[in-house]
């Protein structure tokens, strides 16, 4: 594979939020979404999969602040990028109450020095969230005035995959499997642009066996989950004591074999993939925060989505199995998982 730079870019900030970057208050909750906490987990899910398909890449906004486009259009015409993909949410109306508008857009801009190979890029990614998605699609547009796109020196896409104004698509913002349909099908549109073949998420066949001494992008890749997941290593691609350090954390955090060896289960914990475990009141880890991911993003209340399974994540998956005709017994099996992981769903407008 050729060495190919790109960069990944979220707008607004979550430290602290971005005034009036949100969706009006969501009923259950009581809170309102911001635009970033969509934003931000989607670049970094993209990244991470143009790390598995053998790219480098640069976090243009690595601070959870809302940081000036002007200073990320430095950063990133200082990098000589192959090309840029920024994330955003869309909104209509005065977004103090829920509307009718709806649907997948992608832009680029006409003033910038690659305009064609942008709206390439743009349509590139478009047709693929099109194929991946059950969202309507609002088609590919110019433009202006938008210094991320027409002020950068590469190509320069923009996502933008619903609207906040949108109750259904509101929900969305949260799904942690959106925001990786989404990253996951905007690096199939890159690959797609580049000539390149594209590697699965989900098929950990394409993972390698990493240990003590391993170096490359799936180095780079587990390092990048695990900082992620608050440890504090170096993203350098080179696996030595302080990674096989937080590896081994990991692993006995999550349940697994603390040998500090990434094979076929780190992975599959790391990515949070099927076949999932059985969890209840009193379990921490991945599989705990991501079900309070999926609970919080279809309005079941639970507080903190921080991956310890207590007793108002257990009060919230009691509601979810009474309210989808399931055995209501706060336990996480099989059959709550199918129906907990659908994307989208959850409860309606009161």
């Amino acid at each position: 594979m050729a060495t190919y730079y790109i960069g990944g870019n979220d707008e607004h900030g979550q430290n602290p939020f971005t005034a009036g970057k949100r969706t009006p208050v969501m009923p259950y909750l009581n809170v309102p979404f911001y635009e970033n906490q969509f934003n931000r987990p989607a670049k970094i899910k993209f990244l991470e999969a143009c790390l598995r398909n053998g790219f480098a890449v640069f976090d243009v906004k690595p601070e959870l602040t809302d940081t000036s486009i002007s200073t990320r259009v430095r950063r990133i015409n200082a990098q000589n990028l192959t090309l840029l993909v920024t994330f955003g949410y869309n909104a209509f109306g005065s977004g103090n109450s829920f509307n009718s508008a709806r649907g997948i857009s992608t832009f680029y801009s006409r003033q910038n020095p690659q305009s064609s190979r942008s709206r390439a890029l743009a349509e590139e990614i478009y047709e693929r969230l099109l194929l991946g998605t059950s969202q309507v699609g609002r088609g590919v547009s110019a433009l202006t005035d938008v210094g991320i796109l027409q002020s950068v020196n590469c190509p320069s896409a923009l996502v933008e995959p619903g609207y906040m104004t949108n109750f259904d698509e509101a929900k969305l913002m949260l799904d942690p499997d959106y925001q990786t349909e989404v990253a996951e099908e905007s690096c199939q549109g890159v690959c797609v642009f580049l000539g390149e073949r594209y590697l699965s998420r989900s098929d950990l066949n394409n993972y390698p066996t990493l240990r003590s001494g391993s170096t490359g992008n799936y180095v780079y890749l587990l390092q990048y989950i695990l900082s992620q997941n608050g440890y504090n290593i170096s993203v350098d691609g080179i696996f030595g004591a302080n990674t096989q350090r937080a590896v081994t954390q990991f692993q006995t955090a999550n349940g697994l074999t603390a040998d500090g060896i990434v094979g076929y289960n780190t992975w599959r914990t790391l990515l949070a993939l099927p076949p999932r475990p059985t969890v209840r009141q009193g379990d921490r880890g991945v599989y705990v925060r991501y079900l309070q991911q999926k609970l919080t993003s279809k309005l079941y209340p639970l507080g903190n989505i921080d991956g310890i399974f207590g007793n108002a994540t257990r009060e919230a998956v009691v509601a979810f199995q009474r309210e989808n005709g399931l055995d209501a017994d706060g336990i996480v099996g099989p059959i709550t998982w199918q129906a907990v992981s659908v994307i989208g769903g959850g409860r309606p407008m009161p």
